[in-house]
């Protein structure tokens, strides 16, 4: 059923320099990856998911997650957010002047376990003074959850298994609800079928879709999303990322190709695309690998 949004504006998260760097093995100076924000600041994306106040053990990758914030440009307009496991990386993240916060939990127990060694329900108690304290300091709060369509240890996911831990976090007050695709195995029916359930829950405006494109179908399942009304998605500068506890997942979705696909559909999307080809080219200089992102590629190929 398509729905007309051509005057629906898209909101552009871009994950990059969180989810596209933490499963990283080399640890990337700081300065890069001031420099990688600030190029992705100038590409018109709505907000940047700048690091991460983890354990620095947890993720060594991001444990300069309060010098970066300290020292990229912020542009006004663009909401600069932090994943915040804890009342410590909180007040980490507080005293960094984060403008938003993420919270995350599972679909899956048995990833849950693997990624945080906690179930569903405990990983719920430990964000509740975190959900708290970001609304006494009026910070928004998006919660993520993983494997909202299959696990790389439990198979497929029902929508059944989603929907109790949907309803848990709005009655925490989390603002927006991050429904993944952890694995990249979703397809367009699945991603139907969950939102078919999910928007029973909660409008439209409240659902983040953040995809990952192990087997190729993440640009599809973003015009899904976009067709069933959705105007809030993840994307990764080159398509970097992956997840430390899924084994055999890839990329994020690229940006470029989110950019391309959507403006293309006839979404009303204030990205340049230009200048999301140098933030990945910026990136990928000092990886010094290719990057997965179709657009990217091509982009390569005729310069």
């Amino acid at each position: 059923m398509r729905i007309n949004l051509a005057d629906k504006p898209i909101y552009l998260t871009e994950v990059g320099p969180r989810d596209g760097l933490q499963n990283e093995k080399e640890i990337i100076p700081t300065e890069v990856k001031v420099a990688f924000v600030n190029a992705l600041s100038r590409t018109g994306v709505s907000e940047i998911e700048a690091s991460s106040f983890v354990s620095p053990k947890k993720i060594p990758q991001l444990a300069d997650s309060s010098e970066v914030f300290q020292k990229i440009e912020r542009v006004p307009g663009i909401i600069y957010s932090a994943l915040v496991p804890n009342a410590q990386g909180f007040e980490r993240a507080l005293e960094a002047k984060v403008n938003k916060i993420a919270v995350f939990t599972a679909a899956s127990e048995t990833f849950n376990q693997k990624n945080i060694n906690a179930t569903i329900a405990e990983s719920i108690e430990r964000f509740k003074p975190v959900v708290a304290r970001a609304k006494q300091e009026k910070l928004p709060v998006r919660g993520y959850i993983s494997t909202c369509f299959h696990c790389p240890y439990e198979g497929k996911i029902a929508p059944s298994a989603v929907i109790p831990i949907v309803q848990q976090l709005l009655a925490l007050g989390v603002d927006e609800i991050v429904l993944s695709d952890t694995i990249g195995k979703a397809v367009p029916t699945e991603v139907r079928t969950l939102l078919d359930a999910v928007l029973k829950q909660l409008s439209q405006e409240r659902v983040t879709l953040h995809f990952h494109d192990t087997y190729g179908t993440g640009i599809a399942n973003v015009l899904a999303g976009w067709e069933y009304g959705i105007s809030r998605f993840d994307a990764s500068a080159g398509g970097l990322g992956g997840c430390p506890y899924a084994p055999g997942a890839s990329g994020n979705v690229a940006t470029e190709d989110v950019v391309y696909a959507l403006q293309n559909s006839g979404a009303k999307l204030s990205v340049d695309l230009n200048q999301v080809i140098a933030a990945s080219q910026r990136i990928a200089a000092h990886l010094q690998k290719p990057l997965p992102s179709r657009v990217y590629g091509v982009y390569r190929s005729k310069n």
